[in-house]
């Protein structure tokens, strides 16, 4: 079977990840990069394939089998969109875009003319998340009554040097944050309401460095979520999970998500189970169970996925809709810490 032919659209640092994961990929092959920077043009010669200078003009000449949209998020719609309409898969990074009215546009016109839109949030395709999905739907834990989530890790002083990281829209909570809510998503259940407090208390710039999150889900469970992006601390996914070779390995087993229900708990990423073996009683032994799984690259997985999804064997792991209430409840947020009031996503549009 001949490999799906891939085009990469903004070749920065998202850009180029995608095209690596995409040369190790035995689905897909690398078939274009669209990149308006000369470093793009550079990059594309180094790799050996066509490059553009213009989206539209690789999409319109070349119609490759898919696409990575790996742009600011302001043009996600545009591309998106030009890809839909010429037929072509798309597979948009998170957030799927800048705006609420961009994303519905972009669902409706993928649901409109039955073109997949995928949208990346990789962590749906790492096996510790896809092991703990199947473990909470086989009824491991019971009915979920409270989770825990904790983010907080620190970012160099040099990560700011780009003015937008300072500015609005830059902070943990839309950058780190929006995976976290994805992830409370994919494995509890819809979000049905949304309170939060962020602070800028650190480093005093126009953006949060800090916030503290509840929710509300649709079963009635709780959620706790605990962000920071100055915090000296190893309690964070990409620092625990090991899922990506741009952090350095923990010295020891880090637990960040706690998930408890009336049968069980589940600790992530490490996939720790703890039950009961004989009555439900504080007063009672409770047992430890470690839950195995074979570790893998879940952009690899991702890309992969998306080779199954242009040949019709499988439907979008997450869709452009699904991506679309990932970025309300994030939205939601910073609309919950603005106005100090308890927020619906499900009664929001644009927020």
């Amino acid at each position: 079977m001949s490999r799906v032919a891939v085009a990469v659209i903004g070749a920065g640092a998202i850009g180029r990840a995608h095209c690596e994961t995409i040369r190790r990929s035995e689905s897909c092959r690398l078939a274009a990069i669209a990149e308006p920077a000369a470093a793009g043009k550079t990059y594309a010669e180094s790799l050996g394939v066509p490059w553009y200078a213009d989206a539209r003009d690789l999409l319109g000449i070349m119609k490759p089998d898919a696409a990575i949209i790996a742009t600011p998020n302001a043009t996600h719609r545009e591309f998106a969109i030009a890809c839909i309409e010429r037929g072509i898969v798309a597979l948009v990074e998170k957030p799927i875009a800048s705006t609420l009215a961009d994303a519905a546009a972009i669902a409706a016109a993928s649901e409109r003319a039955g073109v997949a839109v995928l949208v990346g949030h990789h962590r749906r395709h790492n096996p510790i998340t896809r092991r703990a999905r199947s473990l909470i739907a086989e009824g491991a834990l019971g009915r979920l009554t409270s989770a825990t989530v904790l983010a907080t890790f620190y970012k160099p002083a040099d990560y700011f040097e780009v003015a937008w990281r300072r500015e609005p829209g830059g902070g943990p909570v839309l950058i780190n944050l929006i995976h976290e809510i994805d992830l409370v998503r994919h494995l509890c259940g819809e979000i049905a309401s949304v309170q939060a407090v962020v602070s800028n208390a650190v480093r005093g710039f126009d953006v949060e460095d800090s916030a503290a999150i509840l929710l509300r889900l649709a079963g009635g469970a709780l959620v706790t979520l605990s962000l920071s992006d100055t915090a000296a601390s190893p309690w964070s996914w990409d620092l625990a999970s090991g899922e990506s070779l741009n952090y350095p390995p923990q010295p020891a087993a880090v637990q960040t998500h706690f998930l408890s229900g009336t049968e069980g708990a589940l600790a992530l990423p490490t996939l720790d189970y703890w039950h009961y073996s004989s009555a439900k009683s504080w007063f009672a032994p409770i047992s430890r169970d470690s839950v195995g799984v074979e570790r893998g690259d879940p952009y690899l997985a991702q890309i992969d996925h998306l080779a199954r999804v242009v040949r019709g064997s499988e439907a979008p792991l997450i869709t452009a809709r699904d991506g679309m209430l990932t970025l309300r409840a994030t939205m939601a947020v910073h609309k919950a810490a603005k106005t100090g009031q308890i927020v619906r996503p499900d009664q929001e549009m644009e927020l």
